[in-house]
């Protein structure tokens, strides 16, 4: 008799078997539960909320399938958002718990898909990051020295940065202040209580973080369609931190450096084309 081997799933279909385990919640029971975590912080009845709707997370992950990533990880990401979508859940406002955990579900599988394509950069660059951690090493190596500017285009060197975004960040820093200093002569008042508060209101700010989100799906979506070496030439040198030369692209493919040039322009012409219609709305 031949002993029958076990099959082996494979980890998608295996987590689909177990949150099947997890019982539906009526709407009188996930109401009792988000209540009881809502008042008291009862972290079985978070348990309850959360597995109860782990099916309604994969559902909503599988509507961004197409983007190259893997499955598990995007449901991961939602499942991180359905408890954030716990935690601050309000009971009391006469809505589902899932009416109100969709958007947090999307946005973390948003940020999550985003951020695996790093197709738009936000923030510093590379250089500044590098001068905002390694300046002040820099300035004490200097320590004793009179500070000319000699010393200035030695520092920057040891950065491997322009005297320019050197002397730039360094009198960025120069102009930090304590903003929970007292002010001379205000009875306590401090710098931060002065600042005039000029930040858009919440529904502005979603609305922003939503079109913005959307922009940038459209381009990962975008440059998700073209072929093998579109992707890696838009990766490597347009998005890159540190882009990769024209030779050193030529190199890898076996290809001309003008071939790699013309790959480049053609691709940077389909994702524009791509992306008109929605930069004109």
């Amino acid at each position: 008799m031949v002993a029958q081997l076990p099959v082996v799933a494979d980890s998608l279909r295996l987590y689909m078997n177990e949150i099947r385990k997890f019982p539906l919640l009526s709407e009188e029971e996930e109401h009792r539960y988000a209540v009881a975590f809502f008042e008291d912080k009862h972290l079985t009845a978070a348990h309850s909320l959360i597995t109860s709707n782990l099916r309604f997370v994969v559902k909503v992950a599988y509507e961004f399938r197409h983007y190259g990533l893997k499955m598990l990880d995007i449901i991961q990401e939602g499942n991180i958002g359905l408890m954030m979508a716990v935690r601050k859940f309000n009971p009391y406002k006469g809505v589902r718990l899932i009416s109100y955990a969709v958007w947090w579900i999307k946005a973390y599988i948003q940020n999550h898909i985003i951020s695996s394509w790093s197709l738009l950069k936000i923030g510093t660059t590379q250089a500044q990051r590098k001068l905002f951690f390694k300046l002040r090493q820099a300035k004490s190596a200097l320590a004793g020295t009179d500070g000319d500017g000699e010393d200035v285009m030695t520092a920057a060197e040891s950065l491997h940065v322009s005297e320019q975004e050197f002397s730039e960040m360094e009198q960025r820093m120069q102009g930090d202040c304590s903003l929970n200093a007292e002010i001379p002569g205000s009875d306590g008042a401090t710098a931060l209580e002065s600042l005039a508060d000029n930040r858009i209101n919440q529904e502005e700010q979603l609305a922003d973080f939503q079109e913005n989100q959307n922009l940038q799906l459209k381009v990962a979506e975008v440059v998700s369609r073209l072929n093998e070496k579109e992707r890696y030439i838009i990766e490597k040198r347009i998005t890159a931190d540190d882009p990769m030369t024209l030779q050193e692209i030529a190199s890898h493919f076996s290809i001309s450096r003008e071939r790699v040039r013309q790959i480049e322009e053609g691709a940077l012409r389909k994702t524009k084309q791509a992306l008109l219609p929605l930069l004109a709305a």
